[in-house]
């Protein structure tokens, strides 16, 4: 390949060198590098890759993509860019041969659903027909490939290698979770999204390795309404119009309130022995009634936005119904049907605003009791263990506090703090450090009607202490304790 194939869409300046030089690799980790690569020095906080250009070039770089001047052999070329980042972007989806052309691509951005949405959407689309790749905070799914996922948005390098990976395995449509970090970062730069999502926000990923502010957080978020054809929104979310602004895309609004291109009405909650659901009419666009399996009104526009985006692919309102009523998302209010008599679910509700919401939206289904087990991540900021605390206090009626990811903390000194957050409150609490049984006494004592909630963990099948992971994942420990006593 020659390097000006791959600068052909890039904005760039030729400092030295010829761009008809034969390039093999594309690398932003100096230790990568072999004869021929292209080398992109990337800025980091920890480290400047324009501080090892020498030693790139003696490796045998026949490039440099740079933002900042360097010094090498004239026969090197040298290509200034505005920002590595985003011209990594460029170079990637040029290297892999802009593999996203040949699919429909989806982006889905918000501060909660967005996990949920992508898995819907991908149910959707499957069950009538379609190859779907998901990239998500969950896994990365190529076909029957699924590789566990390091972040929510990959660097750009990466997203086009997957990329390129799912149309030549035939994927037809990709989804995908779109981080602010991951805009922030350029990593989705270069990618021609056909449908970007928006379905909510709130403050949240603010500090000083994140976003400045709330401001800067929208702005962010808001930068996919601008690299979109469509743009799906959360009409009812009171800052939709922070994050579209400057947007260059069409838009429709999906929502539970006032006039929507498409809308949920006559919303009813469903209580099936062990499960929760919710039933709706969504009119406007499209007309259907639906019925999923899983609560409260969050499910409601989660559901609401994965048809709103599948009706752009034509499908059919069987095939709709029966992908929600059937979809399901690992540990995303997950049902665990053990018994008729008590609801048990598992939720990745890690902080004190994701279980809050997650426990008043059970406290409308008006159960028995609600059991709420959980605890928290060690090496983490004190304050979301006072949080939670005080939010299972608050909304359960019995809290059992257990241990999470203990990281490098006593997971003892771990519990004693969320007590402090639960003792502003009057409920009612046990603690039970060890996971599994915590979970078996959740389920020993369980009374007919109760709803018992296992959050904080999700989708994660392994527990971290001092810095190993061992596996454990709530779905095996609960079998297990039923093969030791199966309930009666």
């Amino acid at each position: 390949m020659k390097l000006k194939e791959l600068v052909s869409e890039l904005a760039h300046e030729v400092l030295q060198g010829n761009l008809e030089t034969e390039v093999t690799t594309l690398v932003m980790d100096n230790r990568k590098i072999e004869k021929g690569s292209v080398f992109v020095c990337i800025a980091g906080a920890n480290f400047d890759g324009h501080s090892v250009a020498k030693e790139a070039v003696e490796k045998g770089a026949a490039a440099l993509v740079v933002e900042k001047d360097v010094e090498v052999r004239e026969d090197v070329c040298v290509i200034k860019v505005d920002s590595t980042r985003r011209a990594l972007a460029y170079l990637s989806a040029a290297y892999f041969g802009h593999p996203a052309r040949q699919m429909k691509v989806i982006g889905v951005t918000g501060t909660k659903g967005k996990t949920t949405t992508t898995y819907l959407i991908r149910s959707i689309l499957e069950h009538a027909g379609y190859r779907v790749g998901l990239i998500g905070t969950i896994e990365v799914i190529i076909g029957e490939e699924h590789i566990p996922a390091k972040n929510t948005t990959p660097e750009s390098y990466t997203i086009q290698e997957y990329f390129r990976k799912m149309a030549d395995a035939g994927m037809q449509a990709v989804v995908m979770e779109v981080s602010s970090q991951g805009l922030m970062m350029h990593r989705t730069d270069a990618i021609d999204f056909d449908l970007g999502i928006f379905t909510n926000i709130e403050p949240d990923h603010i500090g000083p390795n994140e976003h400045e502010s709330f401001e800067h957080y929208m702005a962010c978020k808001s930068l996919l309404f601008q690299q979109c054809r469509v743009g799906i929104v959360n009409g009812d979310d009171p800052h939709v119009e922070e994050i579209l602004k400057g947007h260059t895309c069409t838009v429709e609004r999906y929502g539970l309130e006032g006039t929507r291109d498409l809308k949920a009405e006559n919303i009813t909650l469903t209580k099936e022995a062990g499960s929760l659901g919710v039933d709706f009419d969504v009119t406007g666009l499209c007309s259907m009634h639906v019925s999923i399996p899983t609560p409260g009104r969050f499910s409601v526009y989660n559901a609401l936005c994965a048809v709103a985006v599948c009706r752009h692919f034509k499908i059919g309102q069987e095939d709709v119904q029966k992908a929600l009523h059937v979809a399901k998302v690992k540990g995303r209010i997950e049902m665990i049907p053990i018994s008729d008599r008590f609801t048990l679910m598992i939720d990745y509700a890690h902080n004190g605003m994701a279980l809050r919401s997650l426990l008043q939206t059970l406290r409308e289904y008006e159960p028995k009791r609600i059991v709420c087990l959980f605890g928290c991540g060690g090496n983490r900021a004190k304050d979301r263990r006072y949080e939670m605390g005080e939010a299972s206090g608050e909304y359960a009626d019995l809290s059992i506090i257990t241990s999470d990811n203990p990281r490098f903390e006593d997971p003892q000194a771990i519990i004693d703090d969320i007590k402090a957050g639960i003792g502003k409150t009057s409920g009612k609490y046990v603690e039970i450090i060890d996971r599994k049984e915590a979970i078996a006494y959740a389920i020993r004592n369980a009374e007919d009607g109760d709803v018992i909630v296992l959050a904080g963990k999700g989708h994660e099948d392994y527990q971290e202490i001092e810095g190993k992971k061992y596996p454990m994942d709530e779905r095996v420990l609960i079998e297990e304790i039923l093969e030791e006593e199966p309930l009666k």
